[in-house]
């Protein structure tokens, strides 16, 4: 996984290194540079680089300097000048020595390609009006480290912002590239090495490398794959469950079952033969009797309303792992339940369910408190997704196309299933969540994404992770 560090341990990290600031500057304006260079910077072409007075625009100078080298024309605009004597001082007179134009900011003139080296991650407040037709010329723009006026921890802007077609951060992703609108400003973020060493991460971003499927033995039968069961498929909303229950065979499950009401146990009997479905009472007692023998337990996809008193009763009775998702986060009478469980919990919630849950806004930092106060694991959902546990992992894939009724059951499910294959609660949330996404992105590739095409797509995608799986 790759660590993501806040803002201010990033400034801590370059307080500490024993690296010279100015052969970090060298280190990470040549890799700015060789992206420009990606982007067409070269013999003929036209880039305007905008330069702070700190080690953001030392940084600009420096691949100004590189990229003079390559041929391309090179104007530097500064908002102002860097002191006399500091690292970015040295580096605008070595871009000054070999010929690379520095002139204040003025109106935007036409370009191949914009270089933002103006604030940096360290920026607060608002950028300068007259930065401003340059964040608005329509050219081609690469940031350094982020976009000028974006926040690097929330990755909101204050006022206005760049945006940019790529960045280069530097040692390490920061919050803001993840987070809020720092996608949509970011673009594609490329992360150089320049010497650093350490930081405590903040979170830590998944990627396909680190995602694993477990794969059965031999010897297996179904009962030992894993076993799963659902409870929820109110009248009217039985499709929930059963997306619930087919995502997690899909994703491994030996067995998969559904407990039925004597009200719902005809559709299931009906429209899924291949889910076997146990007839419970809608009570705690009734429905604990019919799940003693399952591995996991998934409450709440359908379940709406819930009646009064199953979900707790539910949590304090069944001893193995539960999920709980969807109508039964609606109905918990409160977090206590989850705190008293001794077996995992894991919390699927959506922004929505997230606020009715906790009263707090969502974000990466409540849901680190809400799994640090309950014990459990707190799986926000959105783009991006947070895993919160022992430690905080963000999954940045899952676009719009999961944004789709049924989605969500499918996802539980494929988390139920990875559990009762014996991984880690908070492995399971953040790898499941990772090839639901996987799985979207795929179908999106080819069709609009339903809740039960995804479901044959998670299959191919757990199928033939090992073999074929990307970062």
């Amino acid at each position: 996984m790759r660590p993501v560090l806040s803002v201010a341990e990033m400034r801590r990290v370059d307080a500490e290194t024993t690296v010279p600031v100015d052969t970090l500057m060298d280190a990470a304006g040549f890799a700015v540079a060789l992206t420009a260079a990606e982007m067409g910077a070269g013999y003929g072409s036209i880039v305007h680089v905008l330069c702070g007075r700190g080690n953001n625009g030392g940084d600009g100078y420096v691949a100004a300097r590189y990229l003079k080298r390559r041929g391309a024309h090179v104007v530097c605009h500064h908002v102002g000048l860097p002191d006399e004597g500091t690292p970015a001082g040295r580096a605008l007179h070595a871009a000054r020595s070999e010929g690379v134009a520095v002139i204040p900011i003025g109106t935007p003139t036409r370009g191949t390609l914009v270089i933002d080296a103006l604030f940096g991650t360290g920026f607060r407040g608002e950028l300068p009006p007259e930065v401003a037709p340059w964040a608005g010329s329509g050219m081609p723009t690469l940031a350094v480290d982020i976009p000028s006026g974006l926040n690097g921890d929330t990755g909101e802007p204050v006022g206005y912002a760049f945006r940019a077609l790529r960045t280069v951060a530097f040692h390490s992703l920061k919050p803001g590239h993840l987070v809020g609108g720092g996608p949509d400003y970011c673009g594609t973020v490329t992360v150089a090495d320049i010497g650093l060493d350490g930081g405590v991460p903040e979170m830590w971003l998944l990627e396909g490398s680190d995602v694993s499927v477990p794969a059965r033995t031999r010897t297996a039968h179904k009962w030992r794959a894993g076993s799963v069961v659902t409870v929820g498929g109110a009248p009217g909303l039985t499709g929930a469950a059963l997306l619930c229950a087919r995502g997690a065979l899909a994703t491994g499950a030996g067995v998969s079952s559904i407990v039925a009401t004597p009200a719902t146990m005809p559709v299931y009997e009906s429209l899924a033969p291949d889910i076997p479905t146990s007839l419970g009472e809608p009570t705690a007692e009734g429905v604990l009797a019919a799940t003693g023998r399952f591995d996991v337990l998934v409450m709440g996809p359908g379940l709406d309303p819930a009646p009064d008193g199953l979900v707790d009763g539910v949590l304090e009775g069944f001893r193995g792992p539960v999920v709980i998702d969807a109508g039964a986060l609606n109905a918990l009478s409160n977090v206590d339940a989850i705190t008293a469980r001794s077996a995992p919990t894991l919390m699927t919630p959506h922004a929505g369910e997230f606020a009715r849950l906790t009263g707090v806004a969502p974000g990466h930092e409540a849901a680190m408190e809400l799994a640090r106060s309950t014990g459990a694991v707190v799986l926000l959902k959105g783009n991006p997704t947070f895993v919160a546990g022992e430690s905080l992992t963000v999954i940045d894939r899952g676009g719009p196309e999961l944004a789709s009724i049924g989605t969500g059951d499918v996802l539980a499910g494929s988390i139920a299933a990875l559990v009762a294959n014996g991984v880690d609660a908070e492995q399971a949330a953040a790898h499941g969540a990772y090839l639901h996404a996987e799985a979207g992105a795929r179908l999106a590739a080819t069709t609009n994404v339903t809740a039960a095409a995804l479901i044959d797509e998670v299959g191919r995608v757990v199928h033939g992770w090992d073999e074929n799986r990307h970062d």
